[in-house]
């Protein structure tokens, strides 16, 4: 039988990039799956360690921002010995369902890569042959980022959210009870956001590339930038000041980042033109 001759980019019709894409995407959501399933068995460490870390006193976060705040004489909101609420399941598939969206969130971070390289086989064949050299970082610098992105999450967004809104009281005669789904969801959503926002440089590459954004226009919005990154601090932060700020730093750097980015493809592009 003769062996099927796989055909050119240029020769594809849109249904055959449509089951190219199909493919792809199948072999994205079996790495998610596989990833999944490695964090559903590790159970104990996943929450009790992971989760569950960032309510502990002891977590590295607050003793750093504790020792910090003594060194400076500031506010020692963040030396204490316990933070006071307790996580509850109010449903009878609470613990099981939180399970499973832990372990697939989990498994989407940890097969990243691998979704990266798919979506990154199905694009090149579209790219010229000096556009793929110029690419082979690709993966490995947006990964990075993400990684870092969820890293930032984890570390200092969580924390300072879950300080600040379990802790916080408008009379002494209500006890915060954190239903289990709210605390694994702003956990979650702290990474996941982080590390999705930590993908501005890529973001702004590719549409450097496709011409729909320039290093100027970037410096000429920069204001409404820094509005609409405030605004995302807000939204993803507790309600004050110092969470804020601490959030929106970096953000900014990654932003001016992406001017100098932009700044670089386009010189690259006009040289070759």
């Amino acid at each position: 039988m003769a062996k099927k001759v796989k055909k050119s980019a240029d020769e594809m019709s849109f249904l055959d990039h449509l089951e190219e894409l199909r493919w792809h995407l199948i072999r994205s959501t079996i790495a998610v799956v596989i990833a999944a399933g490695i964090a559903f068995l590790a159970k104990g460490f996943i929450f009790d360690v992971v989760l569950f870390g960032p309510k502990k006193a002891d977590f590295v976060t607050y003793d750093i921002l504790c020792r910090a705040a003594q060194f400076l004489s500031l506010d020692e909101s963040f030396c204490f010995t316990e933070i006071p609420f307790r996580i509850q399941s109010r449903t009878m598939a609470g613990q099981f369902s939180a399970h499973m969206w832990t372990a697939i969130t989990a498994g989407f971070i940890i097969a990243f890569p691998y979704i990266l390289y798919e979506f990154w086989r199905f694009l090149s064949p579209a790219l010229h042959e000096n556009e793929r050299k110029a690419s082979k970082g690709f993966i490995i610098i947006s990964s990075l980022l993400f990684f870092i992105g969820v890293l930032f999450g984890y570390y200092i967004v969580a924390p300072l959210s879950i300080n600040f809104l379990g802790s916080y009281q408008v009379s002494e005669e209500v006890f915060n009870d954190i239903d289990l789904s709210s605390y694994m969801g702003l956990v979650r959503t702290s990474a996941l956001a982080s590390g999705i926002v930590f993908e501005l440089p890529i973001v702004i590459f590719l549409l450097t590339k496709l011409g729909v954004v320039t290093p100027e226009a970037l410096k000429k919005y920069r204001k409404f930038a820094l509005v609409g990154i405030l605004i995302v601090s807000a939204v993803i932060t507790p309600p004050d000041i110092a969470s804020q700020v601490i959030v929106s730093i970096p953000v900014l750097i990654l932003y001016e980042i992406s001017i100098f980015i932009s700044r670089i493809v386009l010189k690259r592009q006009r040289k070759r033109t």
